[in-house]
């Protein structure tokens, strides 16, 4: 199982998010997508600092603690992502010789699956949270990087839709259909709101860029 980590390398990950091992995978990209997201959106406040900016202060350093808060989250769901998987293929393997072990293996594997569908979740909602303080600074920050808080919003929303795609194939294999009605419910709301935030924080950083 790999143990990747944001102490790794961009080239040790690159190498093994492209080897044939299942791990890192779709999900440890959307995450590494969302905290690239916030690094964008940190840094565009790490540059709205100082006496020019000395009204947003306190907005501004919220931001930057929120960023913070948002990227160690995206490091946590990479690594709960690569054991969710983990668990599941050790479900995969268990006997199903008897009725007895035919039902704990089920068993296992719905409870691997909901893992699966839940951490991706929690990411959307990270991506939504990051998406919102971008919106907020996007009027009032540094208009000579406001191109870089736009690319922040894309990419926040790009490891959104990568969650999304996440959830999907694995509420295919959930066979509570109460349960993967109430997750569909909730993945589209959050989906709805991601979008509008992103559309909204871009109408912005477009006007500032072209006035």
């Amino acid at each position: 199982m790999s143990e990747l980590s944001w102490n790794d390398s961009i080239r040790q990950f690159l190498k093994e998010a492209e080897s044939a091992a299942p791990t890192p995978g779709g999900g440890s990209i959307s995450a590494l997508a969302a905290a690239l997201g916030a690094a964008m959106t940190s840094m565009t406040a790490n540059l709205s600092q100082g006496e020019k900016f000395a009204h947003i202060h306190e907005q501004i350093t919220e931001v930057i603690r929120s960023m913070e808060s948002l990227t160690t989250r995206c490091e946590e769901l990479m690594a709960a992502d690569i054991r969710s998987f983990e668990q599941y293929m050790t479900a995969l393997k268990l006997p199903k010789g008897t009725d007895e072990e035919k039902r704990y293996r089920t068993h296992s594997l719905q409870t691997a699956v909901i893992a699966a569908i839940e951490i991706p979740m929690r990411l959307l909602e990270v991506c939504r949270d990051g998406l919102s303080h971008a919106c907020r600074i996007a009027e009032t920050s540094n208009k000579n990087v406001i191109s870089d808080l736009g690319i922040g919003a894309i990419l926040f929303e790009a490891a959104a839709q990568s969650a999304l795609l996440t959830v999907d194939i694995n509420l295919a294999s959930l066979k509570d259909l109460d349960a993967k009605q109430s997750y569909e419910a909730k993945t589209a709301a959050i989906i709805r709101e991601i979008a509008q935030i992103k559309e909204q924080t871009l109408l912005i950083v477009r006007s500032r860029i072209a006035n």
